[in-house]
């Protein structure tokens, strides 16, 4: 005989888990009980949330779904911006919650909670369990749905007595068929050739990536288009790391905190190639960005995506993996006019800026760029929502490496947990697990991105956005054993950062950033 937990467990051993990220609580139990005998490694957190953040940093980094373990009630509840964070990021998540026992449901017990609808709007689809030979094909299902078409989470709700049950043996199927459920990947070759004679037709294209050129594991082919065409790339938040940040080709991070060049790109060109981006309100702020004349090329995974912000002529739908082949089959010889390149290549140096030093306080724009040459290539950089995350956006030096942050959603307490860590109740999760995680605390005493937007609209009426009572992150990384340092200028940072990414250990370096350093 085997338990509903058991199988539970043989299923994600079938679909290849390696690690969970988890909090237990009583209607998991069973679970955490089968767990317990697996090769499976489970990260326990101190706070829910984070095990979704941690799931889809793990998922973002190993191009497979990460997994998330949560109770029913607010064990469950506190998932949920977890999930909508990797939902608004397209993040493959399976998120697996208890539930009261099944003849419980609806009478309000003790941590009763309807967890499937609370996180409807926010998942690719969602499951309550109500047989435990239903486990098998539920767990095949959602990893399925979680990992094609454009990826997203998808919950798993499992009530007690499901998980107790016995079946007399246990198979795990090899193949899904969901009716209803057939994403398009393939990419219709009529639309593909009427882009290619745009292309050919364009004498100022560019290219715009996003989180989905990352998504696909297309990033080689991609290159290789935008290096046989010479053709510029930009890129949105989520599409940042898709070309290495110095290559002659890449202009930087479009919209509304992105590059002067990459803007004036865009509002310039005579055609926009969108690779796996929605480009939303802070990519694209307004079609005035975009001349009236420019025609656009939308290619992703999800139709609904496709022309929902920006107009387009030419809609690609298919998976960017196959749609870059053909492209790049179809293209032939073409090459970006000579002039297009040049007055691109002189836009990058007259856009320049080199940020104010103001004594006595961490540069933070010019630390970042110059962390950037002290990590290995493949080094990754999680930044939090605010000012850190656009400086990190606009100054970091990705070469083969990624950048990973919140794009969607911009939830704050993101980057740790997605680094294997998280906000301050995380700290004993690096430790516990000696994970060489290094954190940089910009602290400049000011909620900064609110306090720009009550400048420039709010006649600098600075209400709650100075923040006072701040704790001694020293005195708490010492709490935690975890070594650490403050410093005042970027010459202190940098001298003690050479040391600190050659070590295996975790380090706290805070920064004190004047506190009117702006976002860009």
């Amino acid at each position: 005989m085997i338990s509903g937990a058991e199988i539970m467990v043989k299923c994600l051993e079938a679909e290849g888990v390696e690690v969970v990220f988890g909090y237990p609580g009583a209607t998991i139990c069973p679970f955490y009980d089968k767990i317990y005998d697996s090769q499976i490694k489970h990260i326990l957190v101190r706070q829910e949330q984070n095990a979704a953040h941690m799931a889809s940093g793990y998922a973002r980094c190993s191009n497979k779904p990460g997994v998330c373990v949560a109770t029913s009630g607010p064990g469950a509840t506190n998932l949920i911006t977890g999930i909508a964070t990797a939902y608004t990021d397209s993040i493959p998540l399976i998120a697996i919650t208890g539930q009261v026992r099944s003849d419980l449901l609806g009478r309000d017990v003790f941590q009763e909670a309807d967890i499937t609808g609370a996180c409807e709007p926010f998942v690719k689809h969602s499951y309550i369990v109500k047989k435990t030979e239903d486990l098998p094909r539920v767990f095949k299902e959602a990893f399925y749905i979680a990992s094609t078409g454009r990826k997203g989470p998808v919950l798993i709700d499992i009530p007690m007595d499901i998980q107790i049950n016995e079946l007399e043996s246990f198979e795990y199927p090899e193949s899904v068929n969901i009716i209803g459920y057939k994403p398009n990947t393939k990419g219709h070759t009529i639309q593909v050739r009427r882009a290619v004679e745009a292309i050919k037709n364009s004498k100022r294209p560019v290219i715009v990536s996003g989180g989905g050129v990352l998504l696909s594991g297309v990033k080689p082919k991609f290159r290789k288009f935008a290096e046989k065409t010479s053709i510029p790339v930009i890129s949105t938040m989520m599409g940042i790391g898709v070309m290495p940040s110095e290559h002659e080709l890449y202009l930087g991070m479009l919209g509304t905190h992105g590059k002067t060049v990459a803007n004036r790109a865009l509002h310039d060109a005579d055609l926009v190639i969108v690779c796996g981006a929605r480009l939303g309100d802070r990519a694209v702020a307004s079609p005035h960005q975009m001349s009236e004349n420019t025609l656009v090329i939308h290619i992703d995974i999800d139709p609904a995506e496709i022309g929902k912000n920006v107009k387009t002529e030419i809609p690609i739908v298919g998976d960017m993996k196959n749609v870059m082949n053909m492209l790049i089959e179809n293209i032939g010889d073409y090459v970006v006019p000579n002039q297009w390149q040049e007055t691109v290549k002189t836009w990058k140096k007259d856009f320049l800026r080199v940020p104010p030093v103001f004594d006595g306080f961490v540069e933070p724009r010019t630390l970042i760029a110059h962390l950037s040459s002290m990590l290995r290539s493949k080094a990754i950089l999680v930044a939090d929502v605010g000012q850190n995350q656009i400086w990190c956006a606009n100054n970091f030096r990705i070469r083969d490496g990624r950048f990973l942050t919140t794009g969607g959603m911009g939830t704050m307490g993101y980057s740790i947990p997605a680094a294997v860590g998280a906000s301050m109740n995380e700290l004993a999760t690096i430790r516990g697990n000696d994970l060489g995680i290094k954190i940089i605390i910009m602290r400049n005493h000011r909620l900064g991105m609110v306090r720009e937007l009550q400048d420039n609209y709010y006649d600098c009426r600075h209400s709650e956005t100075v923040l006072q009572g701040d704790p001694d992150f020293l005195k708490i990384a010492e709490a935690y054993g975890i070594d650490h340092a403050e410093v005042s200028s970027n010459a202190e940072a940098e001298e003690i950062l050479k040391d600190v990414v050659k070590s295996d250990k975790p380090f706290i370096l805070v920064c004190n950033v004047y506190p009117d350093t702006p976002s860009i």
